[in-house]
């Protein structure tokens, strides 16, 4: 016999002690289990709050002016990302490609240029894409923000625009990947709208990864533009 069922036990020789005692050692119980409870609950919290995230710098060089313009924004990682994801884990043949290239464009019909819809997960192709291209360059980053010559969970994608592209008013862009080219485009229709309704198959699709919204950027024939995606898993 233990000594909490000695203790609690009713033939106890002393009674009234002996149910004092089983209730401070039941309560000791029960704040040890609360206690647990809320330490388990936060760790869980804080794993359920886990995201990719995104961060996307811009530079925009006017090679007749010389006038820099330097923009930071927060993406939107969207729903069909996950998919993407496990596809590449699943199957070492399909899809063709992770994170592939970068499209711009310049939004919906109707759009306040200046002030456009802010961006949603269910989006799944840019509404007017103007141009995409692969990347120039894509680097493993360390959590200083160097290079890494070994690989990390920071990727930077970098993708310059020179003077005859991406020409016009740009207020979307966005990194596709899975079943993907330059050309023909083959994105998923309609852009946004109820998620999955009716189920696509995406092994058919090109498959948007992330998505941006902002302000608009008028990019002249005279000019470049460099944007750096960073994605952070």
């Amino acid at each position: 016999m233990t000594f909490f069922s000695a203790v609690c036990d009713p033939s106890y020789q002393d009674a009234g002690l002996a149910e004092e005692m089983c209730m401070k050692i039941q309560e000791s119980f029960r704040r040890a289990a609360a206690a647990l409870r809320v330490a388990f609950g936060a760790r869980y919290e804080e794993d359920a709050r886990y995201k990719i995230r995104g961060d996307v710098f811009f530079t925009l060089r006017d090679g007749k002016t010389g006038e820099i313009q330097e923009y930071r924004k927060i993406n939107l990682v969207v729903l069909d990302a996950s998919i993407l994801i496990a596809r590449l884990m699943k199957d070492n043949f399909e899809p063709e490609h992770g994170v592939f290239c970068l499209a711009v464009g310049s939004g919906d019909v109707g759009w306040d240029p200046m002030n456009p819809p802010a961006p949603t997960n269910t989006q799944r192709a840019l509404y007017s894409e103007i141009t995409r291209k692969t990347f120039a360059q894509t680097d493993f980053i360390t959590a200083g923000g160097a290079v890494s010559g070994v690989p990390t969970n920071i990727v930077d994608f970098t993708t310059t625009y020179t003077e005859s592209e991406a020409v016009g008013a740009l207020v979307e862009m966005g990194l596709i990947g899975g079943n993907v080219a330059i050309t023909p485009r083959n994105p998923v229709s309609p852009p946004n709208g109820p998620y999955n309704v009716p189920p696509v198959d995406l092994t058919t699709k090109e498959t948007l990864v992330n998505y941006l919204t902002f302000p608009v950027i008028n990019k002249p024939p005279t000019s470049t533009l460099t944007i750096v995606w960073r994605l952070t898993f």
